[in-house]
């Protein structure tokens, strides 16, 4: 057999075959898209292109003229605040950002539950069992308003007596440091109740406890400042220096609160119903 395979010729023998054949060559060139429907074209430049700013927007709206989101200190430093109550409101914001911290951490769950308390204490006080979330919050306010140095005394849900400070401090705070703390369990939004006066200067000569529990029960009508600050899926700030109530959502990017929702108001017909069954308590059982 060899000498056979050395006598043929050359030509006789092929090569092998290749084990894959080349593929014809392929354009890299995709088809031209199929025009959109005229309303799905409209719509989609509608998205797509910027809205060209309203008329009149600028500082009159409250926001800067540039277009950026004045944080909440900016805003009270264009309103002209006192420079004690900016850094009151400061130390404010910095305490609930704390809170908003502690109130979206996973073991708020333990911190939530009111702890084992003597018969009849709750109802004696007047008011629900403090949980140990509650009083965490209540020291975190106590601890940022005491190192502002601009407040008197405090008045906070949490104290069954108001704090008093400093002798030199220029406003009272009335506060419910979390409002609400039962609601974590289940997921439903807290916050933080606050309101400002200022210190009545004429009541300095009076013990302790008689001019701290007299600054504290102001009325209304001589607040400096009140505000709630929401704690949910965003934290937002909202307070009112007595010309209107703004909103200020937390970036948590930069950890400001930045302006979000200027001059808030309820609208003059509501789109929503809201209903109470309070009225129901002027009938008593006897009657229905």
């Amino acid at each position: 057999l060899a000498s056979e395979a050395m006598t043929l010729s050359p030509h006789t023998l092929r090569p092998p075959l290749p084990l894959s054949l080349p593929l014809p060559p392929t354009s890299n060139r995709r088809p031209p898209p199929r025009p959109l429907h005229p309303a799905l074209a409209r719509r989609r430049r509608s998205v797509l292109l910027p809205k060209p700013p309203r008329a009149g927007a600028g500082a009159g709206d409250g926001m800067a003229t540039h277009g950026a989101h004045p944080t909440l200190l900016e805003h009270m430093g264009r309103a002209g605040a006192p420079a004690d109550l900016a850094v009151l409101v400061a130390h404010i914001q910095a305490a609930c950002k704390r809170i908003a911290a502690l109130v979206a951490s996973p073991g708020n769950a333990d911190l939530s539950r009111a702890k084992p308390a003597a018969a009849g204490a709750a109802s004696a006080a007047g008011r629900d069992a403090p949980k140990p979330l509650d009083e965490l919050s209540n020291e975190i306010i106590l601890s940022s308003l005491q190192s502002s140095g601009k407040v008197a005394v405090v008045a906070s849900e949490e104290n069954d007596l108001p704090v008093w400070m400093c002798d030199d401090g220029p406003y009272v705070v009335v506060t419910d440091p979390l409002d609400g703390s039962r609601n974590i369990e289940v997921s439903i939004p807290t916050g933080t109740i606050f309101g400002i006066y200022d210190r009545l200067v004429e009541l300095d000569q009076l013990p302790v406890e008689e001019k701290a529990q007299l600054n504290s029960l102001q009325s209304g009508s001589r607040l400096v400042a009140a505000g709630y600050v929401l704690y949910s899926s965003a934290t937002i700030f909202c307070i009112s220096f007595g010309a209107g109530t703004h909103g200020f959502t937390l970036d948590r990017s930069t950890g400001e609160f930045v302006l979000t929702h200027p001059s808030m108001q309820i609208p003059p017909r509501a789109a929503l119903l809201y209903s109470s069954k309070k009225q129901t308590l002027l009938y008593s059982s006897q009657n229905l």
